[in-house]
């Protein structure tokens, strides 16, 4: 497979081949990927493959820079998500695990990879077609979907088929600087045994499981009823991807709020400008310049988001995934603050009783899973 580039555009030529010739993973439909578009859907195909098959429902996600933005399962769809998307009535099942994937972080899925589990429908590509991606990865289209998903871009979208039965290499290697590393690909089923575990924070902590799998390390996740809310990812220090992905969580939250949901905007201003122009808003610290031009696309006064501390501390239900071990309490304490109810990391660290502690003083129930999830 020829590629467009490399990791950077100068760094042709660039191609991609099977490891078994003739057993290639995915097949390009249609344009033509960049070594970074290939990994992003490499990456994001398997973890829908695998949520799907762990959890029985149609599954989703939006990857950048080789990493998920976010990810869901199928579910219902809340006002916010269906106005920010433009969507109305009931929405089917594909679908919502889209939509629901690209809600947990709209800023960063911007340009994105998706990745779904079921072959595409035209109501998963009327939503397509409406917002900012710069491809997909599915196991099928429905008839006429690829002709009208590649006119996307100026005739760029790039469309690829993934084979659902493809049985990855037992081994598997990359080549760094002159040299090959090689080891055993990661296969371990992604379980949770505890039987107290309420069946529907079960399924949050598997997803959240397999999300950490394909997201690059260090990484941390915060779930609710089936989707991811928070992912922070490639941090050195796990306690700053636990802020990261809990400040994206408030954000996810804070969306919700009346006032911010309220936010009327001249007709002219585009979908994204609008989540962003919210975003902002919430985010605070706003330049002089900023305000201006949130004066000119706004038709009426900046919202002042009351009771913001009272809002947060509604925030509840959450589930929080850890790739390794938490090595310090600072993370459940943290962790707590953006209503986290239920907690799955490998343990092992030699604080492993201080988090334990830490989870009985903040009623969060603990799942040691004895399994690392690093990804690089």
């Amino acid at each position: 497979m020829q590629l467009r580039y490399g990791t950077n555009p100068q760094q042709r030529p660039a191609t991609a081949a099977p490891v078994n010739p003739g057993t290639a993973p995915v097949e390009v439909v249609a344009g033509a990927p960049s070594y970074i578009n290939l990994l992003d859907a490499l990456n994001a195909w398997q973890l829908v493959r695998e949520a799907r098959q762990a959890l029985d429902r149609p599954a989703a996600a939006s990857f950048k820079h080789v990493s998920p933005a976010g990810a869901a399962i199928s579910g219902p769809v809340d006002d916010t998500a269906a106005e920010t998307f433009g969507m109305s009535g009931t929405v089917g099942a594909l679908a919502s695990a889209y939509l629901r994937a690209r809600d947990a972080d709209p800023k960063s899925s911007y340009g994105d990879i998706v990745a779904v589990s079921d072959p595409v429908d035209e109501e998963l590509a009327h939503l397509l077609r409406n917002v900012v991606c710069d491809g997909i990865i599915a196991p099928d289209f429905e008839p006429g979907i690829v002709a009208s998903l590649a006119s996307k871009k100026n005739g760029n979208f790039l469309i690829m088929r993934g084979d659902p039965e493809f049985v990855r290499p037992e081994m598997e290697s990359r080549e760094v600087f002159g040299l090959r590393l090689t080891e055993r690909r990661d296969d371990v089923p992604i379980t949770i045994e505890d039987e107290a575990i309420p069946h529907h924070v079960r399924d949050d902590l598997i997803l959240g499981l397999i999300v950490l799998r394909y997201t690059q390390s260090n990484s941390v996740a915060y779930l609710r009823d089936g989707m991811t809310i928070g992912i922070g990812a490639g941090q050195q220090s796990r306690v700053d991807c636990t802020r990261l992905a809990g400040g994206k969580a408030d954000l996810w939250w804070l969306r919700r709020h009346p006032a911010v949901r309220d936010m009327a905007f001249r007709p002219e201003i585009r979908r994204q400008d609008r989540i962003n122009w919210r975003l902002r808003v919430l985010e605070g610290d706003l330049t002089t310049d900023e305000l201006r031009r949130l004066g000119n696309a706004v038709t009426g006064p900046v919202p002042d988001v009351t009771g913001r501390a009272e809002w947060l501390r509604r925030l509840d239900g959450v589930s929080f995934v850890s790739d390794g071990a938490l090595p310090f309490r600072d993370n459940v304490d943290v962790a707590a603050r953006h209503g986290v109810r239920a907690i799955a990391e490998p343990g092992g660290s030699i604080r492993s009783d201080e988090v334990a502690a830490a989870c009985l003083e903040q009623d969060i129930a603990l799942v040691r899973t004895g399994l690392r999830l690093f990804h690089h």
